[in-house]
């Protein structure tokens, strides 16, 4: 959803109702996300993988393109810095599951 989910499409994985139901169940997080990444000049694709590499905790994130087009965006990430600033409106958008991992992130 952080490639750019408020995007349509007329095929492809981003359509259907299912996708639409979880778009617009996180629609307001979508919304401030793309909107920063606007205003970042970026992809919301190329930020998102930008955003993994930031954490050191990620060792390599794994890209599936599927067109030149995308694979030229993820190359793109390797240039994105984030500033402290950056990263502290991510993580307000996205603050995660809560509670003590790893259960907080496996159920």
């Amino acid at each position: 959803m952080l490639g750019g989910a408020l995007a349509k499409q007329e095929r492809g994985r981003r359509t259907g109702a299912d996708f639409e139901k979880r778009v617009e169940g996180k629609r307001g997080q979508l919304e401030k996300y793309e909107a920063l990444c606007r205003e970042l000049g970026h992809g919301p694709g190329e930020v998102a993988l930008a955003w993994l590499l930031s954490n050191p905790a990620v060792t390599a994130p794994i890209i599936g393109p599927r067109t030149m087009e995308q694979l030229t965006g993820a190359l793109g990430a390797l240039d994105i810095q984030f500033s402290a600033e950056t990263l502290a409106k991510l993580n307000e958008i996205w603050p995660g599951p809560g509670g003590e991992a790893p259960k907080a992130y496996s159920w």
